[in-house]
């Protein structure tokens, strides 16, 4: 017979107990309320209508040349306390993004514009992500997409289902 204690023991998923359900779902709404999916802010922007964020581009002005998501506003991190609040509306949730999951210029550029009093999110896996899940982008040359890649995107679907 296998005790829960010997389990959690020799089990690493388990070492460290999974929190309470009470605990996750303050944890989960918290990570939900500060970031969004790549799938996400592309079906917003597709949908035709306001999406009702402002995507910010927060890499750059090379990076930005080499690409970026169509639509999406200029300003790097570097800039955002001297040119965000001439740029941008406080009214409007920002959404922020770089290069991708192992870039943490989003995440500097969210922090710098809630300091100023934005509401903001970041996209998690940035730029790379939205390449890779075949989503178009624009370059200094024009508009530019590549296939989804199969172990980030759903191929033969438009939605994951998750």
């Amino acid at each position: 017979m296998t005790t829960a204690n010997t389990l959690t023991s020799v089990n690493p998923v388990l070492r460290v107990a999974p929190a309470a359900p009470a605990a996750a779902v303050v944890h989960f709404e918290a990570s939900l309320a500060f970031h969004a999916d790549v799938s996400d802010v592309a079906a917003a922007l597709a949908s035709g209508g306001d999406p009702g964020f402002v995507l910010l581009d927060s890499r750059s002005t090379e990076s930005w040349d080499q690409g970026h998501v169509p639509g999406a506003v200029h300003l790097p991190t570097a800039l955002v306390p001297e040119q965000a609040e001439r740029l941008l509306d406080k009214a409007v949730p920002v959404v922020t993004y770089c290069w991708g999951p192992g870039c943490d210029g989003a995440a500097r550029a969210a922090l710098a514009l809630a300091r100023l009093g934005f509401r903001v999110k970041e996209m998690l896996g940035g730029f790379e992500y939205w390449v890779r899940e075949g989503f178009g982008y624009e370059t200094w040359e024009g508009r530019a997409e590549r296939a989804a890649d199969p172990l980030t995107a759903p191929v033969n679907s438009a939605d994951c289902g998750c």
